[in-house]
């Protein structure tokens, strides 16, 4: 057979493997996603449009609008209007180990899954070559003739494919796809919970520090009861067991601060390390929590557009998927597999004669194997696969649960922490209104010291109060974007909603 002839028999032999392949059938079911839960709404309960407003100075009072959208802003954390915030989360993507990690994993799946293609898609062909020096004696094979020495060269090209009549290497193949992509939604994942806790830290570092802040001057307020009321003492004007009350409240108010100062180092070490710094360096800058604003329009996606966005659920359909696959690689394994080879070199006993036509060898041919008793083992296999496919059914239907109720939570917070905030700031207002009172009828005689500082004590203490309930809203904010996905899947171009 000349080359000609080969050539055009392994062209004959590839074209029909190629066109029997593209008309083979795929065994197993097609995967189709889960259909969106059939509601338009995430609580039992009508939903309001706006939270209450609280009288307060800047955007904290704002009453929040909630308007139903098919979007998010990708880089929601801007509506802070906060340049710090902006620069912690842009350093946070750019340094953490953890976002480096999970990309690093995405891509080694994704050459994971080149490998695999080329393997079982795709004929694999190899060239090799051998050089050895034999001895051999014709008795072994039937021939009365003295043992001769010789050296023997070969090098060939062999063809190994293996024809997915069945369909069993594409769903292979699917079944890896769809790995790539758990994998990449969980890397969105990762994405997403950085910039949400980076912003949550940074907020509870600003509201730790007012805090702290209040706490002092509450500290100072009950010192100077505490030597007004040890004078009285000494003038005869109140009992021992009143300097000791005061005391003990004093003692109380300060024992306060040193939680809340090592709240904020490891709020600010913890910020640190979702920067990717070394808490040896320099501590992040503090937010004031007046300088953060409150956005006023929040974005909340239908239920049918959740379930496309999250990238739990994303992330859950696509192990489903993957479930699903593998239903059609363990049905294809009770049909014949098909396995065609070749092979075509040179066999010598000298180099120079390597390449000679006459020294060409080839060979072409073909493997059937058809499963015919395994024990039941391949039964037991398609089974389990069934099995693992309604696991993974029940898992994805748990995951949109779940992503429901962390709406719905969120939802709820934001209304009744904007109801505690009105309350606090409300509280807050009258403390401040009866300081000024009691201090302006101390100028005019009406009242002692004592009760201008009892007082103040009071307002400040209702202050912390209402710092707590300012940051919940801030925090809620947060919490409603990580809820909705994000808007990881913005163009890169949108940068904020109005």
């Amino acid at each position: 057979m000349n080359g000609i002839m080969r050539h055009s028999l392994l062209k004959i032999i590839i074209t029909s493997s190629v066109s029997l392949l593209l008309s083979a059938c795929m065994m197993g079911p097609n995967f189709h996603k889960p259909a969106a839960p059939k509601t338009k709404k995430y609580t039992s309960k009508p939903l309001y449009k706006k939270t209450s407003s609280s009288p307060v100075a800047g955007s904290a009072g704002n009453a929040q609008y909630i308007s139903i959208t098919k979007t998010i802003p990708k880089y929601w954390w801007r509506l802070f209007h906060s340049h710090e915030m902006n620069a912690f989360i842009n350093e946070g993507l750019r340094n953490s180990p953890t976002l480096a990690q999970a990309t690093a994993s995405l891509a080694q799946a994704k050459q994971a899954l080149n490998a695999q293609i080329g393997t079982l898609l795709f004929p694999q062909i190899d060239l090799g070559g051998s050089g050895e020096r034999l001895k051999t004696n014709g008795v072994s094979v039937g021939i009365n003739q003295a043992s001769s020495t010789f050296n023997l060269f070969n090098t060939s090209m062999q063809v190994n494919y293996i024809l997915d009549f069945f369909g069993k290497q594409r769903r292979q193949i699917e079944q890896y796809a769809a790995q790539v992509d758990y994998v990449s939604y969980q890397v969105t994942g990762v994405y997403l919970t950085l910039t949400s806790n980076i912003a949550t830290t940074a907020i509870a570092s600003s509201a730790l520090d007012a805090q702290i802040k209040t706490t002092k001057a509450l500290i100072k307020a009950d010192r100077k009861i505490l030597e007004i009321v040890k004078k009285q003492k000494r003038l005869g004007g109140v009992s021992y067991g009143d300097v000791l009350t005061q005391q003990t409240q004093l003692l109380q108010t300060e024992a306060k601060l040193p939680p809340l100062e090592k709240a904020l180092a490891e709020s600010q070490h913890t910020l640190m390390v979702l920067l990717g710094r070394l808490t040896s360096s320099k501590s992040p800058p503090i937010i004031p929590l007046s300088k953060l604003h409150l956005p006023k329009h929040l974005p909340l996606l239908l239920p049918s557009s959740l379930v496309q966005q999250r990238p739990d659920i994303k992330g859950s359909e696509a192990l489903l998927h993957a479930a699903s696959a593998e239903i059609g690689v363990t049905t294809a394994n009770f049909f014949p597999q098909i396995t065609l080879t070749g092979a075509y070199g040179w066999l010598a006993t000298t180099p120079s004669k390597l390449f000679d036509i006459t020294s060409s060898v080839w060979n072409f041919g073909g493997q059937l194997l058809q499963p015919i008793f395994h024990g039941g083992a391949l039964i037991a296999e398609h089974k389990a696969s069934l099995e693992a496919y309604k696991a993974s059914y029940a898992s994805y239907k748990q995951t949109v649960l779940e992503a429901f109720k962390n709406v719905s939570d969120v939802l709820r917070a934001i209304q009744t922490d904007a109801n505690e905030f009105k309350a606090q700031s409300l509280a807050a207002d009258a403390a401040r209104k009866t300081l000024v009172l009691t201090k302006q009828q101390f100028e005019l005689g009406g009242q002692d010291y004592l009760k201008v500082l009892n007082a103040e004590e009071k307002y400040q203490v209702i202050v912390i109060d209402k710092i707590k309930a300012q940051t919940a809203r801030y925090s809620d904010t947060v919490a409603l974007f990580q809820a909705l996905g994000g808007g990881w899947w913005q163009p890169k171009k949108v940068v904020r909603s109005k």
